[in-house]
């Protein structure tokens, strides 16, 4: 009789592990990645021929943290394959997020807990991913890889300037789907777990821009959303100057505002804010301030606009458009472009598949064709290609 009790308890603990780990991961992503389901805006003829011939780029989301195969359209998030052919986009940047804290917020967070932790391990990621950031970011990083290597004609990766032109030549004309890019990045370099040889394995395993800090202080640099909101550490200068020379694209989304300032007095490449605001629009800390703006489009850097709350100050695609007009409006529009954020435990209006929402928006707002057709990816390309060239050590300019 003890016997069976014992066995019975042991059962219905196997059956309720089998269940966490089967249901657990999908059920935290559909908490935390949404759609409000507000009404869309009704989306003109006009604005679908010009959407079908934009080559759209998205300098920012966080799909790879969850556990989902890329290539199979899902019902949730906000991203995968299909959904991303379906929107019409040329390049989606995937980012690695590898550490954030418990009761996570935009004003202070200590660097002191983490919560992807447990998402590692709910998610049956391999056992070195548990306790290393560094291996959670080669981990991402393989994610990707694989399916690129399971999708070859419809999905690139982007390691070098070439391949960009590989991938634009490629969806010129082609019938049928046309491949996506995608280039790998990370959400903050806690990730080189305090080592400057760490950004060579990140850089072999495809990284090719990367943000110096995520929602906490880190060994580089303070965080918007940091305790201390510090500047560079000498280590994150080091690192900063690594990434120019090795061509890898230097995002101050996170940074704190003296951060940023440092960021932008060093630079010798183009700088980008991968996903955000601005603050004359969404008067929320982590955005931009109009000196800011100037500072990343004197380096010949975007500013990718998102579609979430604290990016826009609401969900509303005429949100995001009004951001972008005023980028456009205070330095040009050879400085706008798009950062959804997308599955980055965000609330919106619509998933990548319904991205003719922004060109509408776009459109309304007054932006010209030609305007839309830089502000949705073009002016992204050209960072892109510019930041991927490793410098002439010699003459300290791209080769």
């Amino acid at each position: 009789m003890k016997r069976k009790l014992v066995l019975g308890l042991l059962g219905v603990i196997v059956v309720a592990l089998v269940g966490f780990f089967l249901l657990a991961p999908g059920i935290v992503e559909r908490g935390m990645n949404r759609i409000d389901g507000e009404p869309l805006i009704e989306v003109s003829d006009e604005a679908k021929a010009l959407h079908e011939t934009l080559a759209i780029v998205d300098l920012h989301s966080d799909t790879l943290l969850w556990k989902r195969d890329l290539l199979d359209r899902a019902d949730r998030g906000h991203m995968d394959l299909p959904r991303l052919r379906e929107g019409n986009v040329a390049l989606q940047v995937f980012s690695s997020v590898t550490k954030t804290p418990k009761g996570q917020n935009y004003d202070a967070n200590g660097a002191d807990s983490d919560n992807i932790t447990m998402l590692a391990v709910a998610q049956l990621q391999p056992m070195r991913t548990w306790n290393s950031l560094l291996e959670r970011s080669l981990w991402h990083a393989q994610k990707l890889e694989t399916a690129i290597e399971e999708s070859r004609d419809e999905f690139y990766q982007v390691w070098t300037p070439d391949d960009v032109r590989r991938l634009m030549v490629s969806r010129q004309g082609k019938g049928g789907p046309k491949p996506v890019g995608a280039l790998f990045s990370a959400e903050g370099l806690q990730s080189l777990e305090g080592d400057i040889a760490n950004l060579d394995r990140l850089y072999d395993a495809g990284m090719r821009m990367a943000g110096l800090t995520h929602f906490f202080d880190n060994r580089l640099a303070g965080s918007m959303h940091g305790l201390e909101k510090g500047g560079l550490t000498p280590f994150g200068r080091d690192v900063v100057r690594k990434m120019e020379a090795k061509g890898m694209i230097v995002d101050i989304a996170h940074c704190s505002h003296r951060c940023v300032a440092d960021i932008l007095a060093m630079a010798q490449r183009p700088v980008v804010s991968s996903h955000g605001g601005v603050q004359a629009t969404c008067k929320v800390n982590r955005n931009l301030t109009d000196e800011e703006i100037r500072g990343v489009a004197k380096t010949g850097g975007v500013i990718g606009i998102g579609y979430w709350d604290g990016a826009i100050c609401g969900t509303d695609p005429r949100a995001t458009a009004r951001a972008m007009k005023h980028v456009r409006d205070l330095v040009g529009i050879e400085h706008v472009a798009l950062g959804s954020d997308f599955d980055g435990a965000t609330t919106v209006r619509f998933d990548t598949a319904q991205l003719v929402q922004v060109t509408q928006a776009l459109l309304d707002e007054g932006f010209t064709p030609d305007e839309i057709r830089a502000a949705m990816g073009g002016n992204a390309l050209r960072v892109i290609r510019a930041g991927l060239a490793p410098l002439d050590r010699a003459e300290g300019r791209p080769q």
